[in-house]
């Protein structure tokens, strides 16, 4: 039980974390007159990651790297099947040309990259600046991307992160930088609690660190992107949050591993179960949005329903076959 504990303490740090860094870190920066797509770029998606960044540099620094590419694994199985399936069984997605000139292929590619990398069951140093070097990439495209978006999309993001008033602006300023700083640090001790945690429970219910981060660890670092999702489909107001989602699949593979494999000690072992099954089924979802992103250039109920049905399939495959 106390691990068990110390793991929702953790989770619950993490959450608590990150939307202290995505709310103060956007209204700082719209403080400083930045442009709200590069807000959303920037702050919003590697704000919303920082919980998985945090867990897999703590995980990795203490040879538990299972843990963290479980955790990246198991969160885009999360942003794909789970979240994305819901917000369209809830409503249909209607997919834009961002998402389907530039943030599908890049998915599909990331995910490829990963299991390449991966084969050898070992990922190293160099893997992690190769999937940095991706991410830069395509962070590149996206801004020369966001700069022909529409009208309607660009007011939806000035909506979601008005330009601050300038009226005692430095008092505020000072508080917004406050509150982003302590959420940077209920971060870390909260990664390094679901970490410590992790492993215990791993240890105590004897299996493997990569099972604990494909299930527990994964849902719950994407609580927030559930919750945010969720009720921006119940507005009718998700071309934030559904891009947000699918970007965030994509700064987990390249971003947050890249970065977490630069503390590595060594290689970080992968386990086989995790190199070759989880990860071709992780490539599998991903060419298979493809197709159904196309037809239509939407999401039906159906293929939402489909969505979940297939995660619930998978995680019961986990608890079953591999406990």
């Amino acid at each position: 039980m106390i691990p068990l504990l110390v793991v929702a303490l953790g989770l619950i740090a993490l959450i608590v974390g990150a939307e202290l860094v995505v709310r103060y870190g956007a209204k700082l920066a719209r403080r400083m007159g930045i442009p709200p797509i590069i807000i959303g770029l920037t702050v919003v998606s590697i704000g919303t990651s920082a919980p998985e960044l945090a867990v897999g540099i703590d995980a990795v620094r203490s040879g538990a790297g299972s843990l963290a590419i479980g955790n990246i694994v198991g969160t885009n199985m999360v942003n794909l099947l789970l979240i994305l399936g819901m917000s369209a069984a809830i409503r249909p997605i209607v997919m834009h040309a961002q998402t389907l000139k530039l943030d599908l292929p890049a998915m599909a590619a990331a995910s490829v990259l990963l299991f390449l990398l991966s084969f050898d069951r070992a990922l190293s140093v160099l893997d992690g600046v190769l999937l940095f070097v991706a991410a830069l990439v395509y962070m590149a495209l996206l801004v020369l991307f966001t700069r022909r978006e529409s009208t309607r999309v660009l007011a939806e993001y000035e909506h979601e992160y008005p330009r601050q008033d300038v009226h005692g602006s430095r008092r505020w300023a000072v508080v917004e930088a406050a509150l982003l700083a302590l959420g940077i640090v209920v971060i870390v001790f909260g990664a390094d609690w679901l970490v410590r945690g992790a492993v215990e429970l791993a240890a105590a219910a004897g299996v493997s660190n990569a099972l604990i981060g494909l299930t527990i660890v994964a849902i719950g670092t994407s609580a927030p992107e559930l919750a945010t999702t969720i009720v921006a489909t119940i507005r009718d107001d998700r071309d934030i949050a559904v891009g947000n989602l699918i970007g965030s699949s994509i700064f987990n593979l390249t971003f947050i591993l890249g970065a977490s494999l630069f503390f590595a000690p060594g290689q970080v072992a992968v386990e086989p179960s995790l190199a070759y099954i989880d990860m071709p089924i992780m490539v599998l979802v991903s060419l298979l949005c493809v197709p159904v992103f196309l037809t239509g250039r939407r999401v039906t109920r159906v293929e939402g329903v489909l969505f979940v049905v297939a995660y619930a399939v998978y995680l019961t495959y986990l608890i079953v076959a591999r406990t």
